[in-house]
């Protein structure tokens, strides 16, 4: 009996070695006398650990239960607004300081302040991108977001506060990180990182998310070896969410045409301008790529069935971004011919110089 009793005592003190846990002292003064969720970000969900009661003076402590060597990203939450994000060390006790409204202040983790500057650059940029109406702007804004996150990674890779750089999303279907070779920098940092937390699942999750793009790079670099595109590609959401490339359309003449859809001079120019274009010249071969840059997804989506625009329209929200860098657009309305898989050289300065090229070429 004694030697069971014994071993009980020896497996309950390893435990606790390994769980060491991590303590959160909470002060919301706006929010006294109710309640904040204290959320895990379980790789690609929340899952809720517990709900805390506040105080009459806004005041709440919790206890993490955090392994050691295995850093927890966890969320104080009022209602449906994040408060505070947290990356928490065995070990560590944690003071926050947050109002009702997302504002707050971190102290006793290093890891959690590193990690609230980087979720304020991201909002930043954000916040940025989604003012900005100016194509040449949002090119530059996302260009230089990018090196920055790129920068970020590279001088930080012993550190899990790239997890949320690594995996930021301009929208629900695009990455920030969205090129082929962005594999390279996703496996140096995993490999880099599980040399110092190998039992992570964060860690695990970047592994393997880097084998995933190795694997597209690969397919990619087989593409490339083929014949060619004579443009650069462009892949976004259509009305209907469905992804459509550019390069999916068969057609021999393509226009590329970048607009926005706030602005009712270009509407009308979907129907004096374009309209009669593809009803004279779809039939002979004509397609339209319409890429919208307006943010405002719902006022492009309720003009494309109000016009009753045939051709393919796609918007991107903040992703539009990209596409805008790609072409090197400045202001719109900008059109781009395509023809027979090429980028046409021609002028199209106006609706009479498109019309005289497409009778040329259909």
């Amino acid at each position: 009996m004694r030697s069971f009793r014994l071993a009980g005592i020896i497996a309950a003190l390893l435990l606790a070695s390994c769980t060491q846990g991590a303590r959160i002292d909470i002060r919301i003064p706006q929010a006294h006398d109710s309640s904040v969720a204290v959320r895990l970000l379980d790789v690609n969900s929340y899952r809720i650990l517990d709900t805390l009661r506040l105080g009459a003076d806004g005041k709440a402590s919790y206890r993490v239960a955090v392994r050691k060597g295995e850093p927890e990203f966890v969320y104080i939450f009022y209602k449906d607004t994040k408060l505070a994000s947290l990356l928490l060390m065995a070990g560590d006790r944690v003071s926050v300081l947050a109002d009702t409204l997302g504002h707050y202040e971190v102290s006793g983790s290093p890891e959690s302040e590193a990690l609230a500057e980087v979720e304020s650059s991201i909002g930043r940029f954000a916040s940025a991108i989604n003012a900005a109406t100016v194509p040449s702007e949002m090119a530059r804004l996302y260009v230089e977001h990018y090196r920055e996150s790129v920068r970020y990674v590279i001088t930080h890779q012993r550190s899990l506060t790239v997890v949320p750089v690594l995996f930021e999303q301009l929208d629900e279907l695009t990455p920030v990180f969205s090129q082929h070779t962005d594999a390279i920098l996703f496996r140096q940092t995993a490999d880099t990182l599980a040399t110092v937390y190998p039992e992570s699942r964060y860690v695990k999750a970047i592994a393997r998310e880097a084998t995933r793009r190795e694997n597209a790079l690969k397919v990619h670099n087989l593409v490339q070896s083929a014949p060619q595109l004579g443009f650069p590609d462009i892949e976004l959401p259509d009305v209907n969410g469905e992804r459509v490339s550019l390069s999916s359309i068969g057609s021999k003449a393509v226009l590329l045409h970048f607009w926005d859809s706030s602005d009712a001079s270009q509407k009308m120019f979907n129907l004096d301008v374009l309209m009669p274009l593809w009803d004279k010249w779809h039939a002979r071969g004509l397609q339209i790529y319409a890429v919208d840059i307006n943010p405002d997804k719902g006022t492009w989506g309720s003009v494309v069935k109000a016009q009753n625009l045939p051709w393919v329209n796609v918007n991107g929200a903040r992703a539009t971004a990209q596409a805008i860098s790609l072409y090197n657009v400045s202001e719109v309305p900008s059109s781009f011919l395509i023809v027979d898989g090429a980028l046409s050289t021609a002028q199209l300065d106006g609706s009479a110089a498109l019309s005289k090229e497409l009778a040329r070429i259909l």
